[in-house]
């Protein structure tokens, strides 16, 4: 392994290999120092640490029932899930354990989809209950809980006010929430689409009738938050100003109902996910320009992306997270299919679960993704691999590109009189820290960012990395009591690491089952 040897005064070797360099010195305070130097950097690819696409599969998670939605909170640091028994799981993307959960909505219900604030305190989740929820994270509290009188599709958070939202209703008009006060006050959107005065002139009978039977299935705000866009279930693309609560303008782009929406957080490009098998992206104008004219508003389709041979549908839809890349989910199949937005081409299938999956999220600042399975309810994660960093092992690591010759001081490796290394440890130890004083922000940084406190009697983390093996063919979670019980590894649900795949029971006891 080792190319070369030197010998150092009173330390032994110093090895200069051409994969490792293993340097022993003996610091100031007399105390000896290992220092482990990567050589090889040349070795790995640079394509590797310059990827802005995952490329494998690295973690499986499991909540307490089936997750069924996704959202990534602003910073990326959470994860938030809802699941089709009505409990929220909020993971640490860090650890990959269970950071908080959250009940509120009726058992049973299936939470619909899940908001963020800008700040990341507070979070916004919806049920087929007729009920969305706003939680503080501070504490795990509900601030507002507004009943809209039907089941909501979606529920989006104002990107600045947090006491605001709007809802995508079944069969119902869509509404704007103001949750400012402890009663909801709640204000019907428009559905049926607005057309040009040569249109109204010509509309027929029939044309007017279905156009009133259409109803909003998705809504979402612009990240300026002076507009909406809302989909409906005749392919309608409605804009709607928040302040007037009318629409300013309208665009059918399909015959077939609009499921997902997504915005870039520029706000001038939209994702449109129908269910006529065709993903769209549409450029749209400048919506806070103030010389803006309504009807001079004019959307444009960039990219259609579709399977023309296998004719897939798509369940769910996101942009990357600088809107380079779009990537969507298929229907009865387990891959994940990326296209780049510059020529419109296939770029990227993810593989690795063998089943459907279902929700998708993009990681808002890293190439990191995130989906739901339909059939077993887990959530799986892929991300770059990237090249192990000697340097994270210490701070005074330094790695080098090739092997360079190192020249020592004259009094590097000199031994130091007891007397003295005695009289620095004391100087040391006089030395005042200062641990309450706050570092200023970096410049870029987010002021107000918002971090979860640690739940310290939270449950066992659901994670499956978590798993460890006791005994051939035998798991058990890290930290569990004795009395766990024995699993036999499923070869449908096992991980990268050889662990198989559990959940927790609905009422949360510490009984494990085997994985689905």
């Amino acid at each position: 392994m080792f190319a070369c040897a030197k010998r150092t005064r009173d330390l032994g070797y110093r090895y200069a290999p051409g994969d490792i360099s293993i340097d022993g010195r003996r610091g100031k305070d007399g105390d000896v120092r290992i220092r482990l130097t990567a050589m090889n950097l040349s070795l790995v690819d640079p394509f590797v640490l310059a990827q802005d696409i995952p490329e494998a599969l690295i973690a499986r998670l499991r909540s307490s029932g089936s997750a069924v939605c996704l959202r990534f909170s602003r910073q990326g640091d959470l994860l938030a899930s809802g699941t089709a028994k009505g409990a929220i799981a909020i993971f640490d993307l860090e650890t990959n354990g269970v950071a908080r959960k959250l009940r509120g909505h009726t058992p049973g219900r299936q939470v619909q989809s899940l908001s963020w604030s800008s700040s990341g305190r507070y979070l916004l989740s919806s049920s087929v209950d007729w009920k969305a929820i706003l939680w503080d994270l501070q504490d795990g509290s509900r601030i507002r809980t507004v009943n809209f009188g039907a089941p909501i599709f979606i529920a989006e958070l104002h990107p600045t006010n947090h006491l605001i939202c709007a809802a995508a209703l079944y069969e119902h008009q869509p509404a704007l929430a103001d949750l400012t006060n402890s009663k909801p006050k709640k204000t019907l959107l428009p559905t049926v689409p607005k057309r040009s005065s040569y249109e109204q002139d010509t509309l027929s009978e029939k044309q007017a009738a279905q156009d009133a039977k259409q109803f909003t299935s998705v809504a979402l705000f612009t990240p300026s938050g002076q507009h909406i866009v809302a989909g409906t279930t005749k392919g309608w693309i409605n804009i709607i100003e928040v302040k007037t609560s009318q629409i300013i303008h309208s665009m059918r782009l399909s015959s077939k109902a609009v499921v997902h929406l997504r915005i870039t957080p520029s706000g001038r490009d939209l994702l449109v996910n129908a269910n006529d098998t065709i993903i769209r992206t549409i450029k749209l104008p400048d919506l806070t320009d103030p010389k803006l004219e309504p009807d001079s508003i004019r959307l444009e389709v960039e990219h259609k992306f579709q399977d023309v041979v296998n004719r897939l549908s798509w369940n769910h839809v996101a942009f990357s997270s600088a809107g380079d890349y779009v990537m969507a989910s298929t229907y009865m199949n387990h891959d994940v299919y990326i296209w780049e937005r510059g020529h419109g081409s296939l770029v990227k299938i993810l593989e690795g679960p063998k089943e459907e999956l279902g929700a998708v999220e993009w990681h808002p600042h890293r190439p990191f993704v995130a989906a739901t399975g339909v059939e077993s309810g887990k959530i799986y994660l892929w991300s770059v691999n990237t090249p192990q960093r000697w340097s994270a092992l210490a701070p005074d690591f330094a790695e080098v590109e090739e092997n360079e010759e190192y020249i020592e001081r004259e009094d590097e490796f000199d031994i130091q009189p007891i007397e003295e290394l005695h009289k620095r440890r004391l100087d040391l130890e006089d030395e005042e820290v200062d641990v309450l004083t706050v570092d200023p922000a970096k410049p870029g940084q987010f002021m107000n960012e918002f971090h979860m406190p640690v739940q310290l009697d939270i449950d066992a983390s659901d994670s499956e990395d978590e798993m460890i093996a006791i005994g051939a063919g035998q798991y058990r979670r890290k930290n569990e009591g004795a009395d766990a019980d024995d699993m036999e590894p499923d070869d449908d649900t096992m991980d990268d690491n050889g662990v198989n795949g559990t959940e927790e029971v609905a009422n949360g006891s510490s009984k494990r089952r085997r994985g689905d």
